[in-house]
């Protein structure tokens, strides 16, 4: 049955018989008699059937749950059991939001002399997508903000705290100031993440409490976008401090302190909140953990 609830998973998510199929190597009339199969075994309707995927029973729902469940504690089953033969091996999936990127070999260089049969993949996502991609099995874990929106059901490990700055060129307005406030933004051209970003989110309900509002002069979803814009000496940016620095962009850029207030927000490891965990995960929250980047990052 577990594969038949791996296949009802992927199902739920993709939305469409077609892509969930290719998804799992199948053709398709394979995963619908695999569906039907399950329904049949459980003896409810799981699937509102048409002429294409129309989503979930009630029953569908509830099953889904313990889907979840049950799919996740299999696998860890199986990690546990292929640790306990050959030691801690296999491969862990990473989504991360991009303002973090440039700090997870801070995470992934340690780990890996520790443990080096361990590979690792590293994606940029949303902080909502990183929440997304936890539940469904996606990924095995994420680094996203900590304390500015709900996060659900997770085990979390602070790494450190972000605070932020005016990342511009030299020589532009403000470039010489120790510090600019969050009022003076409303008179700077700026490029910020997109709205479907949490950082973004975060900049504008400090600009909003200061009384400002603006309309960026060019967004993206890419950090090494925006710095390559702002080296330009035509936008500036508002960013974490060092993420220029992380990215490589430090000739000719100064990052200036944001005051009144100075705005600082917790970044960390998330995890699905299982018990026990697959033993990856459980020796990626131990390295988190040791870490020691709690604290305002340097």
């Amino acid at each position: 049955m577990i594969d038949k609830l791996e296949f009802f998973i992927v199902l739920v998510r993709e939305e469409h018989f077609g892509r969930a199929a290719e998804e799992c190597g199948i053709a398709q009339p394979s995963l619908s008699a695999a569906i039907r199969q399950l329904e049949e075994q459980l003896g409810v309707q799981l699937v509102v059937r048409g002429s294409r995927y129309q989503g979930l029973t009630p029953e569908g729902q509830r099953v889904l749950e313990w889907a979840k469940r049950i799919v996740g504690d299999a696998r860890t089953m199986r990690e546990e059991m292929r640790a306990a033969r050959k030691g801690l091996a296999g491969h862990i999936r990473l989504a991360v939001i991009p303002t973090a990127l440039a700090m997870v070999p801070r995470l992934t260089e340690p780990f890996q002399e520790k443990h080096p049969n361990v590979t690792f993949s590293v994606v940029s996502r949303n902080s909502l997508q990183v929440l997304s991609q936890l539940d469904d099995f996606e990924i095995d874990a994420g680094i996203t903000y900590l304390d500015n929106e709900p996060l659900g059901r997770v085990t979390s490990v602070p790494l450190y705290s972000e605070d932020y700055t005016l990342v511009t060129a030299e020589g532009t307005p403000h470039a010489d100031r120790d510090t600019v406030t969050w009022a003076e933004m409303a008179n700077i051209r700026l490029c910020l993440l997109t709205p479907d970003m949490q950082n973004r989110r975060i900049i504008n309900q400090h600009l909003a409490n200061a009384g400002v509002s603006i309309t960026p002069m060019l967004e993206s979803n890419s950090m090494v976008v925006l710095l390559s814009h702002v080296a330009t000496g035509r936008w500036a940016s508002i960013m974490p401090r060092n993420v220029a620095k992380s990215f490589g962009f430090t000739q000719g850029l100064r990052t200036i302190p944001i005051v009144e207030p100075e705005a600082r927000h917790m970044v960390g490891l998330v995890a699905p909140y299982r018990e026990p965990f697959t033993p990856l995960v459980s020796a990626l929250l131990h390295e988190a953990r040791g870490l020691g980047l709690d604290k305002t990052e340097t």
